[in-house]
């Protein structure tokens, strides 16, 4: 046994009581703070339930299409939509499809403005870099307790767990793009007087856009991954469906479930991809590879 040099149970009360604190007189305030995040979060699975399933796939076939202008995953997007249906996990394939766009969506109105900032600024880059690596190495349930005992089980803290694992990439990403643009571009920019701004918006943003993509492709399958977690604290959905093959020892239910998530990974995954490439031969950019 490891001596006990310091007793380390006053810090842990410490901690406990802090956070009843915050709890007690700051719980309202979180709400309010969140209740945004599950406007948008109800309003996109709504939207994706009220519509008719054929449309959906339809829809993304079409995308798909237009991502490759090939039919190969055009057919596997059908085929893999199809087996949702088939296999009676469509409903539960929209909830978990609402959550991951939501929290794709917010992560990406964070995490690329605070990847341009790390891009301007070295001490902003060591600082937030810490704070990157913590968020994604620590264990998801240790910050699904905090936000368990401020908003309760819901969708909240699911929703609030899932962008805090997969916000990462797109930061990284983004600040890895925006440096990696060709300093004479740059400079050429700045002799023919654009600001700033501009210099952001109409040289770096565009140059750096496939590697931006990129990391918005990895926020969307960290998103997924975290769907069998966020459902123990009441997200629903396909994770739900594995849980529940858990807990009744039902391999069927659990399998179809994770081959329902993995269908929609591989859907998200290649499309997104190809988009990113179609983008890349436009621009005329190589592949950023990290």
């Amino acid at each position: 046994m490891f001596p006990e040099f310091v007793d380390t149970r006053p810090l842990r009360r410490a901690v406990d009581d802090a956070l009843n604190w915050v709890v007690a007189n700051w719980g309202g305030a979180f709400e309010a703070a969140a209740r945004p995040l599950l406007g948008l979060l109800n309003a996109i699975q709504f939207a994706l339930l009220a519509t008719p399933w054929w449309v959906i796939i339809a829809l993304v076939t079409l995308a798909a299409w237009l991502a490759t202008r090939q039919w190969k995953l055009p057919a596997i997007v059908f085929a893999a939509l199809i087996f949702l249906g088939v296999m009676d996990l469509w409903e539960d394939a929209m909830i978990t499809t609402a959550l991951m766009i939501a929290a794709t969506l917010t992560a990406i109105v964070v995490s690329i403005p605070v990847g341009v900032w790390m891009s301007r600024s070295l001490r902003v880059r060591q600082v937030i870099t810490p704070i990157l690596d913590l968020m994604q190495t620590l264990p998801s349930f240790v910050y699904l307790i905090p936000t368990v005992m401020i908003f309760g089980p819901g969708k909240i803290p699911a929703l609030l767990a899932t962008i805090v694992y997969a916000a990462p990439p797109l930061v990284r990403l983004t600040d890895l793009g925006l440096r990696s643009v060709d300093p004479a571009v740059i400079e050429a920019s700045r002799a023919f007087g654009a600001n700033p701004g501009q210099r952001l918006l109409g040289v770096q943003i565009p140059l750096a856009l496939p590697t931006i993509l990129a990391g918005i492709n990895q926020t969307t399958m960290m998103a997924l991954a975290m769907v069998v977690i966020a459902s123990m604290i009441g997200a629903g959905g396909l994770g739900y469906q594995v849980l529940q093959g858990i807990g009744r020892l039902e391999v069927s239910r659990g399998l179809f479930a994770g081959l329902g998530i993995v269908v929609l990974a591989i859907i998200f995954d290649r499309v997104t991809q190809s988009f990113g490439k179609q983008l890349q031969a436009r621009i005329g950019l190589q592949e950023v590879r990290i």
